[in-house]
Parts: structure tokens; sequence; C-alpha cells
């Protein structure tokens, strides 16, 4: 069983007097700055000199100081920039991590790929929640929290667990649960989760079933609604009582084809595949591709953005949406290719990125 800690586990003491840097301003850096702000820490916030978050983190009320700056004033530095960025905002930054200071991140990559190595003198942690920066703030801000897991590579003060807990306790992490981890298992199955599942997986399957449909002769709008739009209703019912009250809730004829047909569609080929992704995510393959990508301008990144928002799916997903005046507009705004040495970071696919 999973050790989980709670706020009657978190000794919020454990960071007082500390100042805390967090590095970055997007989706995981604003929520983090804000939510520790609001639970009594201090904070303050890093950027790059120019950066088009510096005038919004001030007009929240941070002292918003250039990245090295932050870092020199920090008794806990939390890097929430993309992971690509981490090994420059490292380099500089590493002289002023000596003894007694504390690294945050909130995804493992960087360190368990060793794209930063920290010195052996100062206490590694991480605290990653499980939820998109702007949800894990309007949550907080209801008085209620998102998991967090938490996980130590360095404990060299021996507070390392007290002070990653405290740190959760400050997101508002510990009021839902703080799950103990490690460095590899948080990477490892998170990267394995957003390409074979949460991201890869789903995309291609909605995709799959809807070329099946349209190329068979049925209606488009038709196809949409089977494989994309009901996928919500479906999702929902599993998030709220698991496969099995999803299936209890369905027709009795869905749950039958439910049986019949899934394991013929992720059949032993699909699951070996699986298999494949999860030894290149472990052996570092994927993260050498990802890095290698980012730091050459992303241009398959790019490509293969402005290829898939132009299926037939999407183009007919945002005339139906349009009709339907009630959904929240989740517009897709122009993204120009951004530099792998930045300290912001939009929304991530996965509540760890």
């Amino acid at each position: 069983m999973a050790t989980i800690y709670y706020d009657k586990d978190a000794d919020p003491g454990a960071l007082a007097g500390k100042t805390i840097a967090v590095i970055g301003y997007g989706s995981q850096g604003h929520a983090h700055a804000q939510n520790l702000r609001d639970s009594g820490h201090q904070v303050i916030v890093g950027l790059k000199a120019g950066s088009g978050s510096w005038g919004r983190a001030l007009t929240d009320g941070f002292d918003v100081r250039e990245v090295t700056d932050a870092a020199r004033h920090a008794d806990v530095v939390a890097i929430l920039a993309p992971d690509p960025s981490h090994r420059a905002i490292w380099e500089r930054i590493a002289p002023l991590m000596g003894r007694g200071r504390t690294l945050v991140v909130a995804h493992a990559f960087s360190v368990h790929f060793k794209e930063i190595t920290p010195s052996p003198d100062i206490d590694v942690v991480l605290v990653a929640p499980k939820a998109p920066g702007h949800r894990m703030r309007e949550v907080y801000r209801e008085g209620k929290g998102v998991p967090s897991l938490v996980a130590i590579h360095q404990d060299a003060s021996g507070q390392a667990l007290a002070t990653a807990l405290a740190y959760a306790h400050g997101l508002g992490s510990a009021r839902a649960g703080v799950l103990l981890t490690t460095f590899a298992e948080e990477v490892e199955t998170d990267l394995f989760g957003e390409q074979a599942v949460l991201c890869g997986g789903i995309s291609e399957l909605v995709k799959a079933g809807f070329d099946t449909l349209v190329e068979a002769g049925y209606q488009p709008e038709i196809a949409y609604f089977e494989c994309l739009n009901e996928l919500k209703l479906i999702v929902d019912l599993m998030y709220e009582g698991g496969i099995s009250y999803m299936r209890y809730s369905v027709s009795d004829t869905a749950e039958f084809g439910d049986y019949t047909s899934g394991q013929r569609i992720i059949d032993s080929r699909v699951r070996d595949t699986m298999r494949q992704v999860l030894a290149e995510v472990r052996d570092g393959t994927w993260a050498r591709r990802w890095i290698a990508e980012a730091r050459n301008g992303a241009p398959e990144l790019y490509r293969r953005r402005a290829e898939e928002q132009d299926h037939q799916v999407e183009r007919v997903g945002r005339e139906l949406r349009r009709m339907m005046p009630w959904l929240p507009r989740r517009d897709v705004p122009d993204q120009e290719p951004a530099s792998a040495v930045g300290v912001e970071a939009r929304e991530p696919a996965s509540a760890a990125d």
C-alpha cells in the first residue's frame, strides 16, 4: 500500500522564516506561488529579463526578480519551467545553491535523466501536483486541494521530507493526500501514461474510430458525437466510480460490446507496443529524443501540432461546439515556437509537466 500523508502529517513550520523562489510563472508556477503565499509563506518569483509573465507576476503582487537574483535570496528554489529549460536554468543558479538550500521540482524529468546534477550538499525533492496549475489554484481557493506526489532524491539536511511535506501542505495538497514515491517512479509512470493512454493512446483511438466511421460513409458529425463527444460521459463515470461503475451505468448492450470488442482493439500487439514504449521511457531513449527535439527548435512538435489541429475530427468538432454555447470556450491560440531555455510553461498535457 502507498504511504499517504495528510494535513496532520505536515508541519508548515518546516518552512518558517524561509524564502521560496518560484522560477517560472506559467501554468504550474503561478499556482505554486499564489497557493504558497496564501498559505503564509514568503515567496518571490524568478523570471528571465523581458519575460512576458513579468508584468503579470507584478500585478499579482509578487516581488519579481531575475532568475539568479531570486535564487540568491532564497532558501528553497522551485524550478517550474519546461523540462528542456532546466539545464540552462540550473547552470545559472547552481553556484548559488550551497549547503542548507533545497531544490524543488514538480516533475522528476531533469533530475532523473541527469539534465541537472545537483551538488550532494543540498536537499532535492519532488512535489508534483496531479492537476494543471489553473485547476490546482481553483481547488485551493475553494478550500480543497489536489493530490500531490512527493519524493526525496537527496536528503543532505536530514529534513528533506519535512520540507517537501510543508511545501505540499502550502499548495493545499495535504488536504487531499500526498503520496510518497520515487523520482524514477514519478517520471517513468508519468511519461508512459501520457504517451500510451492519456494523450497519445486516447487521441489516436478517437481519431481511428472517427476515421473508420467516416470512411464507411457515415456523417462526420455523427462520428464526432460517437467517438469524441460522448467520451467525457464515459470518463466521468470511470473517474467517479471506476471501470465497473461505468459498465454498471451504461446499457447492457454497451457493456456486452465492451467485453466482446474491447480486447480485440487493445490486443496483445498493442500491449507489446506499450511495453516497448515503457522500455524507451525507462532507458532514457524517449527523453533524449525530446531534449534533442526541443534544443533544435522543436520542428517536429510544431509540424505535428499544425497537422493534427487540421484533422477532420477537429474541424467538425469546432463547428459543432459553436452550436452549444453553454460549453466553455477552449479555442487553441496561435502558438509560436518557444525558446528551449525560457522559464515559462503553458498548460501541460499532464499535471506533473
